[in-house]
C-alpha cells in the first residue's frame, strides 16, 4: 500500500511563525515581568509598584510553565510535531488561573483602566484556546506527524 504524502498549507505555516513569534514575545514579558530591575520598578508610578508587589510566587511559576509551554508547542508546530498539542494543553492550563489572577486579584483594572487590564488577558487565553484547536486540526489533517 502506496502511503499518499500529505502537503501542509502555505497558510499553517504563516499561523505557526506568527504564533512563534508571539511566544518568543511572552518569554520577554515573563523575563521583563520576572526580573524587573530595581531602577526600572523605581521608574513607575506608586500604583504600578504597589501592583507589582500583588503577585504571588505561585502566579511566577504558573507564569513560566504557560510561556515555556506556549513556545514548545509553537516550535512544535514548526516541527510538524503532534506533541504540540499537549505543549498547549499545558499552556494553557497555566493560562487561565494566571488571566484570572491578573484580572481578578490584583488591582490592574484600577491601575490601567478596564479596557487596557482587560484586552491582553483575553487576547492570551484567545490564543491559547486557538493553539490548542490548530494543533488539534493539524493532528486530524495529517500536517503533523
Amino acid at each position: 500500500m502506496e502511503h499518499k504524502k500529505t502537503i501542509t498549507p502555505l497558510w499553517f505555516w504563516v499561523v505557526s511563525i506568527f504564533f512563534l513569534l508571539w511566544n518568543i514575545m511572552g518569554v520577554f514579558s515573563f523575563f521583563a515581568h520576572t526580573f524587573i530591575s530595581d531602577s526600572a520598578l523605581a521608574q513607575l508610578s506608586s500604583a504600578e509598584m504597589k501592583l507589582y508587589n500583588e503577585y504571588p510566587l505561585w502566579i511566577t511559576f504558573i507564569f513560566a510553565i504557560a510561556v515555556c509551554a506556549g513556545i514548545v508547542g509553537s516550535m512544535g508546530l514548526v516541527l510538524k510535531k503532534k506533541w504540540s498539542k499537549t505543549a498547549f494543553i499545558i499552556s494553557l492550563l497555566a493560562i487561565i488561573p494566571q488571566m484570572i489572577h491578573n484580572v481578578f486579584f490584583t488591582t490592574s483594572i484600577e491601575v490601567y483602566g478596564y479596557v487596557e487590564a482587560v484586552t491582553m488577558p483575553v487576547l492570551v487565553v484567545a490564543f491559547g484556546l486557538f493553539l490548542l484547536w490548530f494543533s488539534k486540526l493539524g493532528i486530524k489533517k495529517n500536517w503533523l506527524q
